[in-house]
């Protein structure tokens, strides 16, 4: 008999993933479709709690690199939603005042008003 084992083990085992980052990658992709403000706030605060929480474990815990993904997907939505209200502000309320239009006085401007 030989003494050959395909699977030897070395007497460690991988770190269990950390809960809160998986909740936060998860609400990061939920926040790219589903519930787009929402979830990405979720995303950003469960992301920062399990980063706190992978480093206080000493090495117990894994899943910093989820955790990463689901704060840069969180902060990503957050920006480009943010962009996003700045940009329609401006064409709704200072372009208007910058060029002179009189969208204000305009007949259309329920039509504009429920278009958003």
């Amino acid at each position: 008999m030989s003494d050959y084992n395909p699977n030897p083990s070395y007497g460690y085992s991988t770190p269990q993933n950390s809960t809160m980052a998986v909740v936060s990658l998860v609400a990061g992709i939920l926040g790219w479709t589903i519930v787009p403000f929402l979830g990405s706030i979720v995303a950003v605060v469960t992301g920062h709690m399990a980063k706190r929480e992978i480093r206080e474990s000493g090495g117990r815990l894994g899943g910093d690199g989820l955790a990463t993904a689901g704060l840069i997907l969180g902060y990503v939505s957050l920006g480009i939603g943010l962009i996003g209200l700045c940009v329609g502000l401006f064409f709704l309320v200072l372009f208007p005042l910058i060029f002179g239009v009189a969208i204000w006085q305009s007949s259309s401007l329920p039509l504009i008003l429920l278009a958003l």
